[in-house]
């Protein structure tokens, strides 16, 4: 799950930055990239939490910032900024994303 959150970040800037130096959009791409990036930052967190409560409230941050991510994504796709193309593979990688923390977060409350 680190490894394809990195991955999902590193994407998402590299999808940004044409449409930062193309196209001068930075409302949308800036707070795209800040909650992508996110994800991942909260997984790696939950990684070296205190208590398994820490590790859960961590991974449950990086639940929201995916769901914020995803929405950021469809904003994105609506206003042209992306690709129908762009969009669905970026949703879906956010989408495995997701499940993957909800799983997670599920087995370490058992």
């Amino acid at each position: 799950m680190r490894t394809m959150a990195i991955a999902f970040a590193i994407e998402m800037v590299q999808t940004c930055r044409p449409i930062q130096k193309e196209q001068h959009e930075y409302i949308l791409t800036r707070q795209i990239i800040r909650s992508a990036t996110s994800v991942g930052a909260n997984i790696h967190e939950a990684q070296y939490g205190e208590s398994r409560r820490d590790f859960r409230h961590k991974l449950r941050i990086a639940l929201k910032e995916c769901y914020e991510t995803e929405y950021w994504l469809e904003i994105m796709s609506s206003t042209n900024y992306l690709s129908q193309e762009q969009h669905q593979q970026l949703l879906k990688t956010a989408q495995s994303l997701r499940y993957m923390l909800i799983k997670s977060i599920r087995t370490s409350s058992e």
